[in-house]
Order: structure tokens, then sequence, then C-alpha cells
């Protein structure tokens, strides 16, 4: 269920807003949402490295090191 917020906005920036708004052809209401939602998505759980694994020299590495170093992998 949707929740009515006022919020004081600075009028260049509600100018700015509106001017984007009118290009994009939606609303301001849909521009903030879209903002709001971008910022305050959920954390993603990162995804584990596999091999192969790529050294610094370009060659391959072992594909499930055992000691990972920061100097061993390239990380995404």
């Amino acid at each position: 269920m949707p929740v009515r917020t006022t919020v004081d906005i600075p009028q260049l920036l509600h100018d700015r807003l509106r001017r984007r708004a009118e290009a994009s052809g939606t609303s301001i209401r849909s521009l903030i949402v879209t903002a709001l939602e971008q910022t305050y998505a959920p954390a993603r759980k990162r995804k584990l490295v596999k091999g192969p694994m790529i050294d610094a020299n370009g060659k391959r590495g072992p594909r499930y090191p055992t000691d990972e170093t920061p100097y061993d992998l390239i990380l995404p």
C-alpha cells in the first residue's frame, strides 16, 4: 500500500525533475521512486569466483588455489 509523504524540494531541483520527466515521458513521482529504489536496493549476494584463474602474467593459474592472496587472483 503506497504511503503519501510530503518533501520540500528546492525550486531549481524541482525544475530539473520536471524537465527530465517531460523529456522521458514520465512523471516526477516515477523518477523519484525509481531513484529511491536504485539507491536503497537490497544488497545482492556476490558470486564466488571459480576457475580457471589468470595470474598477473596472463597465464592460467590453478583452478582451485589453496593459498588465495590478492597477487594470485584477479577478481571481478
